[in-house]
């Protein structure tokens, strides 16, 4: 098996996107710098290439829609050669706001008839539109723009030909939604499939099983806030009341053993403070763990 490794070092579009998740910007280069790859080449898995996507200056707009829909697409140029290459596209940094470039990517480099599927952990759904958020931030949106929900512009500049039907999305765990989110849900055909009370994996898996029977290929996302927030305490979003590790290392070997993920991507990890080497050991785990089962059940 070989991976192409696709290191976001930004958290939105631009290496100057602030506010409260500004440190997440920091996860890409913190992983490189701790030997990501060589732990990636010790799982038996060769690299087949790092790439460092950055948004030229003379690209940045005032309208930072625009500018997550030319930085996405440079995330899905990256993702469409390296499966043109027959390797496996990893997202290793950045945050949700990157879904679409991961999707885009997929699109064109999978055969434009095949059906593509979104398999999302995550504690939120990011299913929120401009109408529905109580705090307009993009960040909670892109489930929604691939939906085909809002801000065409963002997906059609990365290069997304087509939103993805909600009856091809499953979304994993999801415990805080707001309310308008929620609702909008509900009134759509996405699934939700949530660990059992002690953390049994199989509601998740018997959703995921499901959608992989309705579709061609899978995009396996993984925000690390989906993990308890004791295992990501300085996550901007952290979430109690989470599954543990050990929970969402099996839901994602269901995933894999599905036979149709073609690209997998764990973002959202905050690197800096006290908290900054549990959190990146989680985010180190899970991408591991994920790359592992991969290369073990689709050789």
């Amino acid at each position: 098996m070989q991976t192409y490794v696709i290191s976001v070092p930004c958290v939105e579009a631009t290496p100057e996107s602030g506010g409260k998740g500004a440190p997440l910007a920091g996860a890409a280069d913190a992983y490189l710098a701790a030997g990501l790859l060589d732990q990636i080449r010790d799982l038996g898995i060769e690299v087949a290439g790092n790439v460092r996507p950055l948004l030229a200056g003379d690209r940045i707009s005032g309208d930072p829609v625009c500018n997550l829909g030319r930085y996405n697409a440079l995330v899905g140029e990256a993702v469409a050669g390296a499966i043109a290459n027959g390797a496996r596209p990893l997202l290793a940094g950045g945050t949700c706001s990157h879904l679409i470039g991961m999707l885009a990517g997929m699109q064109t480099a999978l055969n434009s008839v095949e059906r593509i599927g979104l398999v999302w952990f995550d504690a939120h759904g990011d299913f929120n539109t401009p109408c529905t958020s109580p705090s307009g931030m993009l960040g909670g949106m892109p489930v929604a723009v691939a939906a085909g929900l809002c801000h065409w512009e963002w997906r059609e500049k990365a290069g997304m030909a087509a939103p993805i039907p909600t009856n091809r999305i499953v979304m994993v765990d999801v415990r805080n939604l707001d309310p308008r989110e929620a609702e909008m849900i509900d009134s759509t055909d996405v699934t939700v499939a949530k660990f059992g009370p002690k953390g049994e994996v199989d509601p998740v898996a018997i959703a995921i099983q499901r959608l992989a029977e309705r579709v061609d290929h899978l995009y396996l996302h993984v925000d690390a806030d989906v993990l308890d927030a004791s295992l990501q305490p300085n996550h901007p979003t952290a979430e109690p009341n989470g599954p543990d590790l050990k929970a969402v290392l099996a839901a994602l070997r269901a995933t894999m053993a599905t036979g149709k993920v073609r690209a997998f991507g764990v973002v959202s990890v905050n690197p800096t403070g006290p908290d900054g080497p549990l959190a990146m050991e989680m985010g180190t785990r899970m991408i591991l763990g994920g790359l592992a089962d991969w290369n073990e059940l689709n050789p």
